[in-house]
């Protein structure tokens, strides 16, 4: 059996602390209201030609693609597959296929902060801060695509942060496995690493939003969790939000 996700048995603070993302680590809000202009200047500017498509056209054409990659890939025994956007993008808008790997990345990261806006999350930073400057092992476990990596590093240096306060052997992108949370492989090969420098499951700590994806596997591997919520919750040692999870680990 696991052992309670809260309590440390030598009431000891967590030697390591990985954070989910997306509605973790960054809020994810709609579209900004131009982003149907903007989707016209960005397509013109990078081919040289009026759009073929829709940002929402765009937006269908990858979803047969994603859908087409998940099946082939769960009819190879991956439950929880992930896809490799630039491929898929490339697929589903062939236009793109001209562009070189920097200039696509380029385009793709323009195209992100058309369909979403992000930033850092409201008290993220007051706890980040001073963990960063401490012992404590701080790690990232991401469903995500390339340019999550350049959407964090901006909602970051906004807040005077660098994303190297993560360390990278502790940083799990899904799509540079081809699968993703909540697989099971995803904890136990973060927790493998922890293990090798001496830190028990029961010394991790995850920060996640979701109780399927974050709190559930974390909690079957071992670790401790603290599911990240919106507001305050009452009467609860590990659930809250960023102020009281700053509470909760004494920063």
């Amino acid at each position: 059996m696991p052992l309670s996700p809260t309590k440390n048995p030598n009431g000891e603070p967590p030697k390591a602390i990985l954070f989910d993302v997306y509605h973790t680590l960054l809020t994810v809000g709609p579209p900004p209201a131009d982003a149907g202009l903007r989707w016209c200047g960005l397509w013109t500017e990078t081919l040289g030609i009026a759009p073929r498509l829709s940002l929402e056209d765009v937006a269908a054409a990858t979803h047969k693609v994603i859908q087409r990659d998940h099946a082939a890939a769960k009819a190879t025994g991956i439950p929880f597959p992930e896809v490799f956007w630039p491929s898929v993008v490339r697929r589903a808008v062939p236009e793109l296929n001209r562009l070189t790997e920097v200039a696509l990345d380029k385009f793709l990261f323009r195209h992100a902060q058309l369909v979403h806006t992000v930033r850092l999350m409201p008290g993220a930073a007051e706890v980040l801060r001073p963990l960063s400057g401490q012992s404590v092992r701080l790690g990232l476990a991401s469903n995500a695509q390339p340019y999550t990596l350049r959407e964090l590093e901006f909602a970051l240096a906004e807040a005077g942060l660098i994303r190297s306060i993560f360390r990278p052997d502790l940083e799990f992108w899904s799509y540079l496995h081809g699968y993703a949370k909540p697989d099971p492989h995803v904890f136990r090969a973060l927790g493998a690493r922890l293990l090798a420098e001496g830190i028990a499951p029961h010394e991790i700590l995850m920060v996640g939003d979701r109780e399927d994806n974050d709190i559930e596997p974390a909690r079957a591997r071992g670790w401790r969790t603290w599911e990240l919520t919106p507001t305050p919750v009452a009467e609860s040692t590990d659930a809250g939000d960023w102020q009281q999870l700053s509470t909760h680990l004494g920063c």
